[in-house]
C-alpha cells in the first residue's frame, strides 16, 4: 500500500512539473515582416516642378529582377488660367511633396500589405508628377492670365521622368521583367516611356500599361504637345520621325513604340464614362460623350498594334492602380486585379470589356 502511495505521489509530482515546464515555456509569435519604406530621391540638375519648386520622386526597393516604374497623374495645363496656382483652377499637380505624389497615402498596387497585391516583393518606382505637361514637356514657357498676370511655367517632365530613370539605371543593371505604368497624364506618357525602357534594357520583357487615358480625341492634342516642347530632347527613333507633328496624337505614342518593339505587350484601361477624361476633353473644347471617343482610339489601336489589350470597365471613375478599387473592379466575370496580375506575370491576357453588360 506505502508503495502504491509513493508511486501516485511521485507521478502526481512529475505530472505538476511537466504542467509547469508547460506553461512555462515561453510563447513565440510569428510578426510579420513589414515592408520596406519608401525613400524619397531628389536628383537635382536639370529637374524642377512648373513653378520652379524641387523635384523628386520615391523608391521602394525590392525583387530587382522585377521592376515596376509608374508615371503617376495630376492633370495638365496650357494657359495662364489653368497654370497658375494661386488661381485654384486645380486642373494640375504643381508640386512634388504634395499627398497626391506620395505613394505611401495610396493603396491599390502602392498597399504592401494587401496579400492580393500583384506587385508584392517588386521593386517600385513612382515617379511624381508636378509640371502640367503629361511628363513629356521640355520647355519653359511664359503664359499670361486672363487679368493679364505674366508667369513662367517649367514643363520639365521629360528632365524629371529621365531623372528617375537614370538612378533605376545605376541601381538595378539587369532587370529580367519590367512593368512601365502610368495613370491619367502618366498613362499618356507610359508607351513612349516604356519604349524608352526597352531600348536600355534588351534583355528584359517590357510591359506597358496606362490607366485612365484612352478617350483623348480631339485636334488640339497636337498644339498642346507642341505648348509643352514635347518633340525637343526626343530620341532619334525613325519610327517617331515617321509621324506627323501637325496632327500627332497621343495614340501615336503606342504606334510609335509598337513599330520599335513589336514583342512588346501594351496595354490600357479605361472608365467608359471617365468623369476626369470628359473635363479635360471639354478644356480642348470637345463635347461629345468621352465613351465614344474611347472606344473609337481603341478600335483603331487593336486594328494596329497585334499585342494591344484592354480593359474598359462601368462608371465614371479614373484610373485604378493608384487605389483599393483594384481589388472591386469586376467586369464581364474579370476582376480587374487579376486581369493586372495577367500583366505583371507576362501573360497574354484578353481584352475585357463593359459592352456586353450595357456598361450601365
Amino acid at each position: 500500500m506505502r508503495l502504491m502511495f509513493a508511486a501516485a505521489a511521485a507521478l502526481t509530482l512529475l505530472a505538476g512539473c511537466k504542467a509547469a515546464e508547460e506553461k512555462s515555456a515561453p510563447v513565440i509569435a510569428e510578426v510579420a515582416e513589414a515592408p520596406p519604406a519608401w525613400t524619397i530621391i531628389a536628383p537635382g540638375g536639370d529637374t524642377l516642378c512648373a513653378t520652379g519648386t524641387p523635384y523628386s520622386f520615391h523608391v521602394r526597393g525590392g525583387d530587382a529582377s522585377r521592376l515596376m516604374i509608374f508615371l503617376n497623374g495630376g492633370g495638365a495645363c496650357w494657359s495662364g488660367d489653368l497654370c497658375d496656382p494661386s488661381l485654384g483652377a486645380n486642373a494640375y499637380t504643381p508640386f512634388a511633396e504634395m499627398d497626391s505624389n506620395n505613394p505611401a497615402k495610396m493603396g491599390g498596387v502602392f498597399d504592401a500589405a494587401n496579400p492580393e497585391n500583384p506587385f508584392t516583393g517588386w521593386t517600385q518606382v513612382f515617379v511624381s508628377y508636378c509640371t502640367g505637361d503629361a511628363h513629356l514637356g521640355a520647355t519653359d514657357a511664359a503664359y499670361t492670365t486672363s487679368a493679364g498676370k505674366a508667369l513662367t511655367i517649367h514643363h520639365r517632365g521629360k528632365a524629371n521622368v529621365q531623372s528617375a530613370l537614370d538612378w533605376v539605371y545605376a541601381n538595378y543593371p539587369a532587370p529580367s521583367r519590367v512593368f512601365v505604368g502610368g495613370g491619367s497624364a502618366g498613362a499618356i506618357a507610359s508607351p513612349f516611356y516604356a519604349g524608352v525602357v526597352a531600348d536600355h534594357y534588351p534583355q528584359a520583357e517590357i510591359v506597358q500599361y496606362g490607366g485612365g487615358a484612352g478617350g483623348y480625341r480631339a485636334g488640339a492634342v497636337s498644339g498642346l504637345l507642341e505648348t509643352w516642347g514635347t518633340f525637343t530632347n526626343m530620341p532619334d527613333w525613325p519610327e517617331l520621325a515617321a509621324i506627323d507633328r501637325a496632327t500627332f496624337t497621343t495614340e501615336d505614342f503606342f504606334r510609335v513604340t509598337a513599330a520599335r518593339h513589336p514583342a512588346m505587350r501594351m496595354h490600357q484601361f479605361n472608365n467608359v464614362d471617365d468623369e476626369v477624361q470628359q473635363m479635360f476633353l471639354a478644356l480642348m473644347g470637345v463635347s461629345d460623350p468621352v465613351r465614344g471617343l474611347m472606344q473609337a482610339n481603341l478600335d483603331e489601336l487593336a486594328a494596329d498594334i497585334p499585342n494591344f489589350r484592354t480593359y474598359s470597365a462601368a462608371s465614371k471613375d479614373h484610373t485604378l492602380l493608384r487605389y483599393d478599387r483594384l481589388y472591386t473592379t469586376e467586369t464581364g466575370g474579370v476582376r480587374a486585379v487579376d486581369w493586372v496580375r495577367g500583366l505583371a506575370e507576362g501573360r497574354d491576357v484578353a481584352s475585357v470589356s463593359c459592352a456586353a453588360e450595357g456598361c450601365d
